[in-house]
This record gives structure tokens, C-alpha cells and sequence, in this order.
């Protein structure tokens, strides 16, 4: 993805658990990289994570190891496994909802919102996701639209791997509004 777009000296968080939708979690690391921001892959464990579809990937830091002070923004690929996973620990739930508390972006995709909802900081919203957790998401408060792209406010969310062009160019958008 070409951007023009700079995103150096921002730290991002990127979220995840095994089961994690593969194109999902790379195709936006890939972007905010290109865009010169310094990742972290944070997950429930030490070690490497497993997609879906079998992406290995590294495990920068333990979600228990970190805190939202030390990042820009925040990144939440899908996967019906990785965010129902990420839903049922208090500790990630309470980092998501920390960016929300200082105003953050994040930017979330397919079954993303899951942890969303359970983090209680969805209602009054528009966003997208997969089409399954719509009824999810209303239920949560939430004015869903099927779009390729939404942005509401610090939010950005997307529907699914198709998607993935829309949503890496609005994500580093997104994130290349933060003032530090």
C-alpha cells in the first residue's frame, strides 16, 4: 500500500490472539510499517500467535506487560476465535477501553467490535462490521451500517478482508492525526 501519510514516532498497539483473521492482522501491519510507525503485536502470551489460516506471528508484549499510556493508537484484526478470546480477559477489555477514555484512535475489523461491546464503549456509535455481530452491535447501542469503511469520530471499522484496502488507507489516516 503506497501512503503518503507518515506515522513516525507513533507507537501503535496491534491486539491479537491465535485464531486471528491472517489477511486482517498483516495487510494493516503492513500499512502503518510502510507508514513508519513503530508496532507492537500484544497478545494473551509470550511467544508467537497462529492465524486462522496459519500466519505465525511474533509476540511483541503480554497484554498484562503493557499499558495504554505507552501508545498512540490502537489496532483490533478479526477472526471469530481472536476477539472472542480477547473478550473473555479483563485486562485486554480494560486496555481497549482505556484509548477510548483518552480519546485514541483504534480501528477495528470483522468480529473486532466483539471486544468492543464488552469493553461498554459501542452505544451511540455508527459503525461497520462483520455482518453476524449486528445484531450484537445494536443490541449494544449501536447505529450499524454495512459499509467498507466507517469513521465515527477516533473510530474506524471495516467489515471484512475485502475491505482491507479502505480500511489501511483510513487507519493511517486516522492515525496520522495524532498530535503527541
Amino acid at each position: 500500500m503506497e501512503t503518503t501519510q507518515t506515522l513516525t514516532g507513533k507507537k501503535i498497539a496491534l491486539l491479537a490472539d491465535d485464531g486471528f483473521e491472517d489477511s486482517e492482522l498483516l495487510r494493516p501491519l503492513e500499512a502503518l510499517r510502510e507508514a513508519w510507525a513503530d508496532v507492537d503485536i500484544i497478545s494473551e502470551k509470550d511467544g508467537t500467535i497462529t492465524g486462522k489460516n496459519g500466519s505465525i506471528q511474533a509476540v511483541d508484549k503480554t497484554v498484562d506487560s503493557v499499558d495504554e499510556a505507552d501508545y498512540d493508537a490502537l489496532l483490533l484484526p478479526g477472526g471469530v476465535a481472536n476477539p472472542d478470546k480477547m473478550r473473555l480477559n479483563e485486562t485486554a477489555v480494560n486496555f481497549v477501553s482505556d484509548f477510548f477514555t483518552t480519546g485514541k484512535p483504534v480501528a477495528a475489523i470483522c468480529h473486532a467490535p466483539w471486544l468492543l461491546i464488552e469493553a461498554g464503549v459501542v452505544q451511540g456509535r455508527t459503525l461497520t462490521s462483520w455482518p453476524s455481530l449486528k445484531t450484537d452491535l445494536v443490541n449494544a447501542g449501536v447505529n450499524w451500517v454495512d459499509e467498507e469503511v466507517v469513521v465515527d469520530g477516533n473510530l474506524v471499522t471495516s467489515r471484512k478482508p475485502d475491505d482491507l484496502d479502505a480500511f489501511c488507507a483510513e487507519t493511517v489516516k486516522k492515525f496520522a492525526e495524532i498530535t503527541t
